[in-house]
Formats: C-alpha cells, sequence, structure tokens
C-alpha cells in the first residue's frame, strides 16, 4: 500500500508535467531565463524584478478535491555586479500540482567575461526545494494501512538543490545551456523502499534579433528541454513596437510541441517605459479530454533605470544593453 500511494504521486507529476517535466513550464519562457539557466543573473546590466503568475488547464476539476488544476507563481531578481564584472540573482518558485506542492527558493551568482560586441557568462544557482503532500486528498482501497494513519495531513521535506549554466549574448542573437537539480535530491517521507527523486534536466535556450523598421522589431525565441529520457520543445515570435527609440507594447505566438499554442500581449508602463505587463492566453491542444483547453499566464516586469560606464553610448535591444 505504500508503493500504491507515492505511484498515484508519480502519475499525478508525470501527468501533470507532460514529457518528463517536473519544473514548471512558462509560455513567457523567454522573460523568465534566470528560471532556466544561471548564467543569465545580471547579463543584461540590468536591475531587474520579475513576476510571473501561471493558471494551467484553468478551471479544471477532477471528480474529487485533488487541490484543483496546476498553479505556479515566480518571483526573481537579476542585478549586475560591474566591478566584479558579474551578476547576482534569485528566484522563489511556488508550483501547486494536485495534492503536491513544491517550495524553491535559489540564489544566482555568473560571472561575465566580454568578448567584443558579446558576452560569455558562466553561473552557478544554489538553494532548496521544498515538497508538500495533503495525504488526506488521497483515496484508498484499504483502511487498514498503517501508513495512512502516520500520514493524514499534509506533510513536508525540504532538500537542497543546485544548477549551473553557461550564455552567450550578442546584442542580435543568444544561447545558452543549463542542468539544473545536480544534486538528484531525494523526497521519501521515512519511506526507506520509495525514492522520489529531483532528477537532471537540461535546457537549451536561443534566438535572434530582427529590426523591421525604426519602428517595430523581432525576437524569435527557442527553448528545448529534456530529462534525458524524453524532452520537450518551444518556439516563439514576439513583434515589439517602437515610440521614440523606447519599446512601447508587443504581441507574439508560442508553441509547446507537446501541449498548446499560446498567444502573448504586453504593454510598457511609465514615461520610461521601465513597468511592462503582459498577458498569455494558452490553448490545449493535446488530450484534451483529461484537461480543460485554456491556461493563462500573467507577467510583471519592472526594470530600474540602467547604471554603468558615463563615457560610453548605450545601446538598446529586447534583451542586451552595453
Amino acid at each position: 500500500m505504500r508503493k500504491f500511494i507515492f505511484l498515484t504521486v508519480l502519475v499525478v507529476v508525470g501527468t501533470l508535467r507532460a514529457h518528463a517535466q517536473q519544473d514548471a513550464q512558462f509560455s513567457y519562457f523567454m522573460y523568465n531565463s534566470l528560471y532556466f539557466n544561471p548564467a543569465n543573473a545580471g547579463i543584461e546590466n540590468l536591475t531587474r524584478f520579475t513576476a510571473i503568475h501561471r493558471s494551467q488547464w484553468a478551471f479544471y476539476q477532477s471528480d474529487f478535491d485533488d487541490g484543483g488544476a496546476p498553479q505556479t507563481q515566480v518571483i526573481s531578481l537579476s542585478s549586475p555586479i560591474f566591478k566584479l564584472k558579474s551578476g547576482f540573482g534569485g528566484h522563489i518558485v511556488r508550483d501547486q500540482l494536485g495534492n503536491q506542492s513544491n517550495l524553491e527558493v535559489q540564489g544566482a551568482y555568473a560571472y561575465h567575461l566580454g568578448i567584443k560586441q558579446a558576452k560569455i557568462s558562466l553561473g552557478v544557482r544554489f538553494g532548496f526545494v521544498s515538497q508538500s503532500y495533503d495525504f488526506s486528498k488521497y483515496r484508498y482501497i484499504d483502511g487498514g494501512d498503517p501508513i495512512l494513519s502516520s500520514y493524514s495531513g499534509i506533510e513536508s521535506q525540504v532538500r537542497p538543490d543546485m544548477a549551473a549554466g553557461i550564455m552567450f549574448m550578442h546584442e542580435k542573437y543568444y544561447a545558452g545551456v543549463s542542468f539544473t537539480h545536480l544534486l538528484k535530491s531525494t523526497f521519501d517521507f521515512g519511506l526507506n523502499d520509495t525514492r522520489n527523486a529531483l532528477t537532471n534536466h537540461m535546457y537549451i535556450n536561443g534566438g535572434f534579433y530582427y529590426n523591421l523598421s525604426t519602428a517595430a522589431k523581432f525576437n524569435f525565441p527557442v527553448l528545448f528541454q529534456t530529462d534525458f529520457n524524453q524532452y520537450n520543445f518551444t518556439v516563439g515570435t514576439i513583434m515589439t513596437m517602437m515610440e521614440r527609440n523606447k519599446e512601447k507594447m508587443w504581441a507574439g505566438v508560442m508553441v509547446r510541441q507537446s501541449e498548446d499554442v499560446g498567444l502573448m500581449l504586453g504593454y510598457h508602463f511609465l514615461k520610461d517605459k521601465s513597468l511592462r505587463v503582459g498577458y498569455s492566453f494558452g490553448y490545449i491542444f493535446k488530450d484534451q479530454a483529461a484537461k480543460e483547453p485554456t491556461s493563462h499566464e500573467f507577467i510583471l516586469i519592472y526594470e530600474l533605470p540602467p547604471i554603468g560606464p558615463v563615457d560610453k553610448k548605450q545601446q538598446h535591444t529586447p534583451r542586451f544593453r552595453h
């Protein structure tokens, strides 16, 4: 019966994170790059705060109270350290998957190497992951199983976590690779015959920019992710409209090979356009019988005024300033 309970956990997690993804997925992956790769810490020479809320399979409800549809919140910070030619950052993630709740707190550091008009960044990330299960939401067959008396409510465990990555960034293109959950921490909740481990994941992201005119430019981002058993591939296109050489609004689409297609819209606020607010509507095209067909994602980004050497003219692109 012990294995039955944790088998149920693994089935739920596997269903909610299709194609071998334990980590949360986002439509706005291109604006949440620090989550995937610690080498992005401070690489754009900007201090940036980002907040994301994602409701996946919105309004989904099962036949019994299991916690409902997946919901994810992220708060992150990225900032340069000019004197050390580096950057730091961190994020807090809450990921609710039915009766399972994950809390992740991570801090990142990256060292930047300048190469003409480009940068190479090497980053590491350390932190912890907490997993919690509400055992009261499980349906069971054998009411006499002793584990049910031991775990009748919410149980939690905390484990260390680590990631590393490398990033290359130019004004016109960028590419990076990272490896997460390097420690392969396990969550057993005192059950020695069962291990629910964080598996290694590899992320490869990249993209390029195309300036259509002084009034519009494009970003073409790509994200490949795998746990070395299965993989997932996401591509997108974002058009940014300019006003007086400043970004004003954006619109785009993204397609996730394993599940959905999304429409993204956003607008820049404040006089210096330092506040961005965006929304993404996702439509599920796979296994609709087991899910609700839509997902919703909101993003809020605030950037502090750029700092750095005052004797160099500053150039602006969607992701790189120097």
